[in-house]
């Protein structure tokens, strides 16, 4: 959630008109949409309420009304999930100091005379210090989107200060020491429990799982004071949780919540310290998350969540990002919106998430102009609005105004619905999706100049007469503007798109699996790896690289034993030479009889569709690793935890 530059940059090519000839130059793309590796069902797109909501929910009707509808309403951004942020609240002496917005209030009583050193007064089960009409901001905004809203998710940016170790909801004063207090980690559960439990029985709505952490194992949230003793900063709440002290929240969490409302954790900013987490978390505090949260403020190293989270079996959002993508506050500039879309691409593809949530769509006009907390200006937030108006405000006198992320967004969200399946595709800058057996849409970024986009649908084994490919275009020209449907033709269909663009390729009448394609297709195939070039070789009933040879020992076949398609499905890795099957046996990987079956020789093969795999066990988690990145003939592969590094990736040819 706090505020960072982004540095991504897959942009996707926008569609505008028919067929082109060969006598118009420009660039060419192929675009090849896999069927045979289908993503989970995606539940939706989303946002945190938070800050947002709080600053606009008692603006006057007709801006509070307008703002939701830009976000939830389905001509908006179309979002169906939601994130309610229980607020902690410092305490009742502390002079205002957060950001606009970002006071979010806690849900306590406090006793008269109460100030921030009293911080053992809170008794859980209390009434009479429980507030249950806390955050009436927040709280329209539920009443407003609930009929659009599918799903629910309550997180804490910190706990109340109260329960923190400085007394400050800010941070500590030590940003990377622990802030939650560890006697208070029981009250601290059982206060997001009650507040959420509160939330569904006033508005008649349902979570579906609570978060107690945010971007907990950064050095980010620091509370530093003037000489009066006051604070001053930071500006927004936070707390450092590391992740020993995650491994005993999460299970106080799970014991706290009903049945049916699971834990998700630890929505980390970025892959890698999502990792440290999860590998420093205990077997009880894993087996107990119910669902893994990632944001994606780094983009690094994306593959490393969605296989952690594949061997372990849990589901996987991208619950938060934000960006700028632009010096300068701009409402025109295609830069920001290109740069949403490229996130968001690289996001799908590389994370495999079941649902990708935004940070906040709506930001502080006041906040991003020049002088704001920059100088030159930000982008962040689709839409933006001053964050200060007053109780007589209108359109006018507080305008709302878009930039080019509300309207590529919009690329994504009207076209990708909840219940499609993304599917694998060869290009780094598109995004496919299909609903059942149908092809229902590719979207694609383009940040150079125009390009002729071939969408190659041989993958595909129906074609209904008169298929064809509509593109629908947002670039500095127009938002969503669609452009005549070109036919398929020999299983293919070329558009062009402009220059710095996003399009969605509406697709009718294409379906299904062409015979014979996907690693489970009962094709034999030889795995190299992407670090030694060497091939997966078997060898005295162990697993070696060997300079490929084409010999029978070096090819492999798949077979699906827990589905078929999907990208979590579990494959038995059957040797053509020797008939063995990959197992992994006591730590290492062996070869072990022909029909063997049972998790340990299963494996769930994981692709960005760049042509390379991971192969991940399902008994263990673990992937298959040339062991000590050796680039030798002859050397071992064994299992190790997901690194995303070259010598755990491998080419099917």
């Amino acid at each position: 959630m706090k505020r960072r530059t982004l540095l991504t940059l897959l942009c996707v090519p926008l569609l505008a008109g028919p067929a082109v000839s060969a006598a118009d130059a420009a660039e060419t793309v192929t675009v090849r949409p896999d069927p045979t590796y289908r993503h989970q069902t995606f539940e939706g797109w989303g946002a945190s309420l938070a800050w947002m909501a709080e600053a606009t929910g008692g603006y006057p009707d007709p801006i509070r009304t307008k703002l939701t509808d830009l976000v939830f309403g389905p001509d908006g951004l179309n979002m169906t999930i939601a994130r309610f942020n229980i607020g902690g609240g410092n305490a009742p002496d502390v002079p205002a100091y957060l950001r606009p917005g970002g006071a979010v209030p806690g849900w306590w009583k406090a006793p008269p005379g109460t100030t921030r050193t009293d911080k053992d007064w809170w008794t859980p089960g209390d009434p009479a210090e429980f507030d249950p009409a806390a955050d009436p901001n927040q709280r329209w905004w539920i009443d407003r989107i609930k009929h659009r809203v599918t799903t629910w998710e309550a997180f804490s940016n910190s706990p109340p200060w109260f329960h923190t170790v400085s007394g400050y909801v800010s941070g500590g004063f030590d940003a990377n020491a622990d802030q939650l207090r560890t006697e208070k980690i029981g009250d601290y559960t059982a206060y997001l429990a009650k507040a959420t439990k509160t939330l569904e029985q006033a508005h008649g709505i349902k979570f579906a799982s609570v978060n107690p952490f945010n971007e907990p194992n950064t050095g980010y949230w620091k509370t530093t004071l003037d000489a009066s003793g006051n604070p001053t900063g930071g500006r927004q709440e936070g707390a450092h949780i590391g992740p020993s002290l995650q491994s005993r929240v999460i299970p106080e969490m799970a014991r706290a919540l009903p049945p049916g409302v699971t834990v998700s954790a630890p929505d980390e900013t970025n892959p890698d310290l999502f990792a440290a987490d999860w590998n420093g978390w205990s077997p009880t505090a894993r087996a107990l998350a119910g669902r893994l949260n990632v944001h994606t403020y780094g983009t690094g190293n994306r593959p490393i969540p969605r296989d952690l989270a594949k061997g372990a079996g849990k589901p996987l959002w991208m619950s938060e990002v934000g960006g700028s993508w632009k010096d300068g506050q701009d409402f025109t500039s295609m830069d920001p919106g290109l740069g949403l879309a490229g996130q968001i691409t690289g996001d799908l593809r590389e994370l495999e998430p079941s649902a990708w949530v935004g940070w906040q769509p709506i930001e502080d006009y006041n906040a991003m102009k020049p002088g704001g907390e920059r100088p030159e200006g930000m982008n962040w937030g689709e839409i933006q609005i001053p964050f200060d108006c007053g109780p007589d405000a209108t359109v006018t006198n507080c305008p709302i105004r878009t930039n080019t992320k509300f309207h590529t967004m919009r690329n994504f969200t009207h076209f990708i619905k909840p219940g499609d399946r993304l599917i694998g595709v060869n290009d780094r800058a598109s995004t496919a999706a299909m609903r059942g057996e149908n092809l229902a849409a590719v979207v694609h970024v383009n940040a150079g100049a125009a390009q002729d986009v071939t969408l190659d649908l041989s993958g595909f084994g129906r074609f209904r007469r008169g298929a064809s490919v509509t593109p629908v275009v947002t670039d500095v020209g127009g938002a969503l503007k669609t452009g005549a449907p070109v036919q398929v033709v020999n299983q293919r269909a070329t558009l062009r798109v402009p220059a710095r663009s996003v399009t969605s390729f509406v697709v009718d009448g294409v379906g299904s699996v062409a015979p014979g394609t996907g690693l489970g297709s009962g094709k034999p195939f030889t795995f190299t790896g992407v670090q030694s070039g060497k091939s997966l070789n078997a060898e005295n009933g162990s697993l070696v690289q060997r300079t490929a040879n084409a010999s029978a020992t070096q090819r492999w076949t798949l077979t699906d034993r827990t589905g078929r398609y999907g990208n979590r499905d579990q494959f038995t890795i059957t040797n053509v030479g020797t008939g063995q099957v990959l197992t992994a046996t006591d730590g290492t990987v062996t070869l072990a009889p022909p029909g063997t079956s049972g998790a340990a020789a299963r494996w769930i093969p994981s692709t960005t569709g760049d042509g390379t795999w991971t192969f991940v066990n399902a008994a263990t988690g673990r992937l298959l690793d040339v062991i000590g990145e050796s680039r030798e003939d002859g050397a071992r592969v064994g299992l190790y935890h997901p690194t995303n590094g070259p010598n755990q990736r491998w080419t099917a040819s």
